[in-house]
């Protein structure tokens, strides 16, 4: 059994047809504190890489079935593999197969008779670049991830959305499905926060938001900040029926909420005005006109009193289920 502090640990895979190198390489490593698994040929390696994902791997340059050079092309070849250091051991010491070592994804190589002081500092050093490199990856993607929020409600953001719409357009234009979009207006806010003040506006804001979300059930399905008190959710592979059961499902949820907006002059409550529109994409129009035609749908919203949906002119009702 293996304690989660030893899970931890980094993983070295050792890689070598002749099993008295691997047990000296094993104890080398755990002498180092580092976990270790054995392979004994390269077709082993790719299958015991597939299953562990270790941290390195030192790779014997002469085996049987498969030698460590064609062995350490096809781990670059694997998921994610390209990232994984590959320390490749060999007793060739010509610069033809050194160059090879490195052609073929090698990070680095150390020569036989193995001087182990030497071996123990390359493959720490490999380690510690694989660490500062999934750090700065987990950065990167943090940043990517909040470039895309809306830093009071944490959906996406207006910039996420305009991508995401382009991108799964762009999906639905491939595969000849529709696409529905519907944007929310939150009633006479102006009123809400002159009443009740900015405080209780953006606590507004982040409970309509949890609501919205909550109707918007698919992994394909978005939820975003539009602007202000507008949200837009984008509904991929959904015909207007679909769409439209999205946007009673939203006004369902928004009312449960129950927030109190005693002075609007529509209702006690906060409610949502509601446009949408649905389209099959096609190669003469862009994702704009989507959004065009759900705003006229949330104007018509509007103008006919508030706290309902419309479907844009022309959309119909009669799509596939």
């Amino acid at each position: 059994m293996i304690l989660a502090s030893e899970q931890s640990l980094p993983l070295v895979l050792v890689v070598d047809d002749d099993s008295t190198m691997r047990i000296l390489l094993r104890r080398a490593m755990e002498k180092q504190g580092y976990r270790v698994a054995e392979a004994s040929n390269g077709q082993e390696c790719l299958e015991i890489y597939t299953r562990l994902r270790p941290d390195i791997v030192l790779l014997d340059a002469m085996m049987p079935i498969m030698d460590g050079f064609e062995c350490c092309l096809q781990l670059q070849k694997l998921p994610e593999a390209n990232r994984t250091p590959v320390l490749i051991i060999t007793g060739l010491e010509d610069k033809a197969s050194v160059d090879r070592a490195f052609e073929v994804g090698a990070a680095d190589y150390v020569t036989k008779p193995i001087h182990w002081p030497v071996l123990c500092h390359r493959v720490r050093r490999l380690i510690n670049q694989l660490r500062l490199y999934q750090q700065l990856e987990a950065a990167n993607l943090e940043l990517q991830r909040l470039a895309g929020s809306d830093g009071l409600t944490h959906l996406a953001n207006r910039r996420y959305f305009d991508k995401y719409l382009y991108r799964e357009w762009q999906r639905m234009s491939r595969e000849q499905g529709p696409i529905s979009l519907i944007l929310c207006d939150v009633d006479h806010f102006k009123i809400y926060n002159d009443t009740y003040g900015h405080q209780a506006g953006d606590k507004c804001l982040q409970q309509v938001a949890e609501a919205i979300s909550r109707a918007a059930k698919r992994s394909t399905d978005l939820v975003a900040r539009y602007g202000g008190e507008e949200f837009v959710v984008v509904l991929p592979n959904t015909p207007s029926r679909g769409a439209v059961r999205v946007a009673e499902e939203i006004q369902m949820h928004v009312k449960n909420l129950a927030l109190p907006h005693l002075a609007s002059p529509i209702s006690q409550v906060v409610t949502l005005s509601l446009g949408i529109a649905t389209q099959s994409p096609a190669s003469e129009v862009s994702e704009s006109a989507l959004i065009k035609a759900a705003d006229e749908a949330l104007y018509q919203a509007k103008h006919e009193g508030r706290d309902r949906y419309c479907l844009h002119a022309a959309t119909c009702l009669d799509e596939p289920h």
